[in-house]
């Protein structure tokens, strides 16, 4: 029984070519977290008037220090964005610019979006404060967070979040993913 047991064995491998490495195929290598640092931040540098990362401020939607904000891109679920405005939807990062110069401001949400939309983060809370300016104009940074996330591609909607998470002072962010492998959402 032995001497049939090999020459099917033989049989079925007739044709199989040797592997000739010991080594295995982990898939694709690990992201340079440094590198993509380094890119990040060299998106945000300004080239003349124009802004590597396209938020503009060309046309800033002033809003009121206890406007609510929301806004959804097209074809996003209405559901979707009843459920951010309730809290339903918990936001997996925190960003505070308060105290920062508009630039500043940019720099850092551009960044904050970035490295939320590479850890595939569903939704991120936004804190930009809703004091009146010196001036008495409208808040700052409030008007321009809510331009500049309507223009970020990676935003599908954001809304003004609950009284215990900031209230109009602050703004929900749901964020497009591109699914991770076994992630079953």
């Amino acid at each position: 029984m032995q001497d049939d047991d090999f020459s099917l064995f033989t049989s079925q491998m007739r044709g199989v070519k040797p592997i000739k490495h010991d080594r295995a195929d982990t898939g694709k290598p690990k992201v340079d977290r440094k590198h993509l640092k380094t890119l990040r931040q060299a998106a945000t540098v300004r080239q003349g008037e124009t802004l590597v990362d396209g938020l503009s401020d060309q046309f800033v939607i002033d809003v009121g220090p206890e406007d609510d904000l929301h806004w959804a891109r097209d074809g996003v679920q209405e559901s979707q964005m009843r459920k951010l405005k309730i809290g339903q939807i918990p936001f997996e990062g925190s960003l505070d610019l308060h105290g920062m110069s508009v630039e500043k401001a940019r720099e850092t949400l551009w960044a904050f979006l970035a490295e939320a939309t590479g850890l595939e983060v569903r939704c991120v809370r936004v804190t930009h404060g809703k004091a009146v300016r010196l001036d008495g104009k409208r808040p700052m940074i409030k008007s321009h967070v809510n331009t500049w996330l309507r223009q970020h591609p990676q935003v599908l909607g954001f809304t003004s979040c609950q009284p215990r998470h900031g209230g109009a002072g602050a703004v929900y962010v749901m964020l497009k993913r591109t699914m991770l492998e076994g992630r079953d959402e």
